[in-house]
């Protein structure tokens, strides 16, 4: 019966997630794994659902507010869904921790940023610019979350911000991103699901869905910048010690 915690729970990450254009999956799979789920052939392959539920509701309520940069999210989002196999394949291969301690530096880096109030200086990109930027980074990002097994949010959101992406529109378009990544994940998990418990899946994502919509929309229209930055910072290093106490423990 512990597992039908699950619902308020992701309605409370998925809130928080969706103003951040994160899916949500770092919680979701161990939320689930601690709640009694097999971890590869239930929480997995649930988790990956409810990342996609999360930053796709999410994305659609951006996009009609015209916050998505159409020129980054789209190529980046290809260029993630393309060589996020690759990384996948390179993953029995190659030893992840290393790469995952960096990832979390990066990310407790841009959070310390964020919270510093920090601006990096340049003319703003170009049309040109945001289309290298997003087939780049989205071709390197997407080859390390298929190598990490993550959609990829937690290091989508500090580079646009880093890249100078205004806060709101880096949470925005990083939704979308992760929409694409979520799903190619979730693609190649699926299969390995073992009799889910359709009950607890679709309050689930019920929770996550009513959550995302609720928290999509104070991002658009209530938050302000400063107060988005700074939330930012704090789940992004939240994040990064996740990362570190999981790969160092």
């Amino acid at each position: 019966m512990s597992v039908y915690w699950a619902p308020p729970i992701f309605f409370v990450i998925a809130f928080v997630f969706s103003m951040l254009g994160m899916g949500g999956s770092q919680l979701y799979v161990p939320v689930l794994y601690w709640l009694g789920m097999d971890f590869k052939t239930e929480a997995i392959p649930l988790g990956m659902l409810l990342n996609v539920v999360n930053s796709s509701t999410a994305a659609i309520t951006y996009g009609r507010k015209h916050l998505i940069d159409w020129q980054i999210a789209l190529p980046f989002g290809i260029a993630m869904i393309l060589m996020a196999p690759l990384g996948t394949w390179l993953n029995v291969n190659l030893p992840t921790e290393p790469i995952i301690v960096m990832f979390a530096l990066f990310t407790a880096s841009a959070a310390v940023l964020m919270l510093s109030g920090w601006r990096p200086k340049g003319r703003p990109l170009s049309g040109r610019g945001r289309t290298v930027l997003g087939v780049s980074a989205g071709s390197g990002l997407g080859l390390l979350a298929g190598l990490i097994g993550r959609g990829g949010g937690s290091f989508v959101v500090p580079l646009l911000y880093i890249a100078g992406v205004e806060p709101k529109m880096a949470a925005a378009t990083s939704a979308l991103v992760v929409t694409g990544s979520g799903l190619s994940s979730f693609v190649s998990h699926v299969a390995t699901a073992a009799d889910p418990d359709w009950m607890v899946w679709i309050l689930s994502v019920t929770a996550v869905w009513a959550g995302s919509r609720l928290g999509s929309r104070v991002m658009s229209t209530r938050l302000n910048p400063r107060m988005l930055k700074k939330v930012f910072g704090i789940v992004l290093l939240g994040v990064a010690g996740l990362l570190l106490v999981k790969t160092l423990s």
